[in-house]
């Protein structure tokens, strides 16, 4: 296949669209426990259990709501990168885009890619893509805390067109519209980046 045939309707649609993972999101709830005899001369001892497990559902309620913000946060920014995706293929360039704050490595390369092929077959993008993403894993810890995503991208309103004219490219016979995309992503700083986005084409939703 030649550049030129590598059209964004099919190569975007198969490139952007995997996102379906059934990861185990990571709680970091601390559960507490405490234990004594069963004889009374233990009543001493048995006397501060009530306190030092009264934190327990204290702590684990901060533990989901920084689960929870942070989630929100992750998606927030899978959507501010497609914004700017959106906004790069639609001019062929990602000048006048904020794609680079949002996207890093293989996600960054991959639509830095997608726009020189656009760049060179003179089409650009015109709608945009629908999407239903979740975040299946979240790790906090560690020095780069890292997510990933699942998403059911939908690009039946995303169309390609020929730049000169406006024609619209019609999308290959066995394009499926609504696929499976994947993503993961790191967090920088304060801003959450996404590192990687994977499509499966084979995977309908």
């Amino acid at each position: 296949m030649t550049r030129a045939q590598r059209r964004p309707s099919g190569f975007t649609a198969v490139r952007i669209r995997r996102h379906a993972t059934g990861l185990l999101m990571a709680g970091g709830l601390i559960a507490l426990s405490a234990c004594g005899s069963g004889d009374d001369s233990d009543g001493s001892a048995k006397g501060p259990v009530p306190t030092s497990s009264a934190p327990a559902p204290e702590t684990s309620s901060a533990s989901a709501d920084t689960q929870k913000q942070a989630k929100d946060t992750v998606l927030q920014a899978y959507e501010d990168f497609w914004a700017e995706q959106v906004k790069a293929y639609g001019q062929a360039d990602i000048k006048g885009t904020n794609l680079k704050k949002y996207a890093t490595k293989k996600a960054l390369g991959r639509a830095m890619g997608d726009v020189l092929v656009m760049k060179e077959a003179g089409t650009t993008t015109e709608g945009a893509p629908t999407h239903k993403a979740t975040v299946t894993s979240l790790t906090l810890t560690g020095d780069v805390p890292k997510a990933s995503l699942s998403d059911c991208l939908d690009i039946s309103g995303w169309k390609t067109v020929k730049t000169k004219t406006g024609a619209v490219q019609p999308f290959p016979s066995n394009q499926p519209l609504r696929y499976v995309t994947t993503a993961k992503a790191e967090r920088w700083g304060n801003q959450w980046m996404i590192t990687d986005l994977t499509p499966d084409g084979n995977r309908t939703c």
